[in-house]
């Protein structure tokens, strides 16, 4: 007698057999998968992490990596009529040139001219690649930065941290993907600057505190147990999930669920990675730690804790360093800024090289824009600085795929106008997600009806930064 078998029927004895091996495999994988779940790359690239080194404000390169000799000829000469776009809402009073209050020498096997006060970043110069072509849109503080961070003058756009957790996911699913070290405040458009912006809310930057423990409440209540709390947070769960059951538009409460179990398993991670007192007194030292300047302590302290994070699996960091706005007393105020760099990125470098974390670790060390080779109004001529200038974006980059030991591209002879090797934002975007292996034309979400990406409008790798 021949029986006829449903499909459910069918499907009910596949499952008796090898075949739901298989079935269950996919589905638990399915079931832990989250958004942050490694993913492959869209290429083989060297660099796993980026740690992004802000210097907010906007350093000289002209006082910096950039030195202009044709400036000292030029010194308190009226600055040429002839203005661009970018001075346009700017000072309109006499102006003048200014030379650079610093010394220089020449550093590494490359040759860099490199104010001596960088005297432990001239150790680590041919790890670097200087980049001198680079240009932007703004001269303004929060509309530059945020062109920097997120590709998008106006904010609201996911940051390149939010992007590069969208495209990879993080390795150590217990810390975030994408953690931000601010300096003593926020820089200038606050938290817009690691904003997830139309991501979802899993990939925003997570600030950690400057002074301080970090994170507050990284140790469970006194006579919470981590049985009690994993309990806890359960019903939580159960009850947080019925809800997001009734809700299935709100995506955003799927986040903040993820968010209280990833802050349960920060409690087990963070705090020893935080204590950076386990490292050895050398390891210190090299940071600018525990030496007489605060500011190179303090600032040695985040960067030492980005090498932890990103040996730990963090995708990317944020450091910044704030105060690089000099319009006057440029020797003293760059001056104050170029030590306290000093030690803490050197530290970082060499730190990074020595762990073997730097082949995999892209670094890059860039503010907002540059700076003009002239002052504004005269006050003086002790009490020069300079303002600000978009034409001509300075910044350097160090570890996986970029070419160590190279100077690309070049401004002219005062410094005003980067004319070799010229690029906008946007490609120097794409050219930071190709290093990580992230196409910009492929790495996209749809939003408000259309496909966007980090370059808005698409743009090209610089390959003259690869190696």
């Amino acid at each position: 007698m021949s029986t006829k078998h449903s499909r459910r029927d069918l499907l009910f004895s596949a499952g008796m057999g090898l075949g739901t091996v298989a079935l269950n495999a996919l589905l638990a994988d399915q079931a832990h998968a989250g958004p942050l779940t490694p993913k492959a790359p869209h290429h083989p690239a060297k660099a796993k992490h980026c740690i992004f080194l802000l210097m907010e404000g906007g350093p000289s390169h002209i006082d910096t990596f950039d030195p202009k000799p044709k400036l000292a000829q030029l010194h308190m000469t009226r600055f040429a009529k002839e203005r661009n776009k970018f001075e346009a809402n700017m000072n309109t009073g006499e102006r003048y040139y200014v030379k650079s209050p610093f010394e220089f020498r020449r550093a590494g096997q490359m040759g860099l001219e490199i104010n001596t006060l960088l005297e432990n970043f001239a150790e680590v110069v041919d790890d670097c690649c200087f980049y001198r072509g680079l240009k932007g849109d703004s001269v303004n503080h929060p509309t530059a930065l945020y062109h920097l961070n997120t590709g998008n003058q106006f904010g609201g756009d996911p940051a390149l941290g939010a992007w590069a957790s969208y495209g990879l996911g993080t390795v150590n699913q217990n810390l975030p993907s994408f953690l931000v070290l601010p300096d003593v405040a926020y820089p200038q458009g606050g938290a817009a600057n690691w904003s997830n912006g139309f991501l979802p809310a899993h990939y925003q930057g997570t600030p950690l505190r400057p002074a301080g423990a970090p994170i507050l409440d990284m140790a469970p209540p006194p006579g919470m147990t981590k049985e009690r709390q994993a309990a806890n947070l359960g019903f939580w769960k159960e009850l947080n999930q019925f809800h997001r059951a009734r809700r299935p538009d709100h995506a955003e409460l799927d986040a903040r669920l993820e968010s209280y179990e990833l802050a349960f398993r920060m409690q087990a991670e963070m705090p020893g990675i935080v204590d950076l007192e386990k490292e050895s007194p050398a390891t210190l030292a090299m940071y600018g730690i525990g030496g007489p300047n605060k500011d190179a302590d303090a600032l040695g302290r985040r960067c030492l804790l980005a090498r932890r994070l990103v040996e730990k699996g963090v995708r990317f960091v944020q450091v910044v360093a704030m105060g690089w706005d000099s319009h006057d007393y440029i020797d003293k105020a760059h001056g104050s800024r170029l030590r306290a760099i000093d030690k803490p990125i050197s530290g970082l470098l060499k730190d990074l090289k020595r762990t073997g974390l730097l082949d995999e670790t892209l670094v890059v060390w860039a503010g907002e824009f540059g700076r003009s080779p002239d002052n504004g109004i005269r006050r003086g001529s002790q009490a020069w600085g300079r303002d600000h200038n978009a034409n001509a974006m300075s910044m350097w980059l160090a570890g996986g795929g970029v070419k160590a030991g190279s100077i690309v591209g070049a401004t002219d002879e005062v410094g005003g106008m980067a004319v070799e090797t010229v690029h906008p934002l946007r490609d120097l975007h794409v050219t930071l997600l190709h290093l990580l292996g992230l196409d910009d034309s492929k790495l996209r979400y749809l939003h408000a009806g259309r496909e966007k990406q980090l370059s808005q409008v698409g743009g090209q790798v610089i390959r003259e930064l690869l190696a």
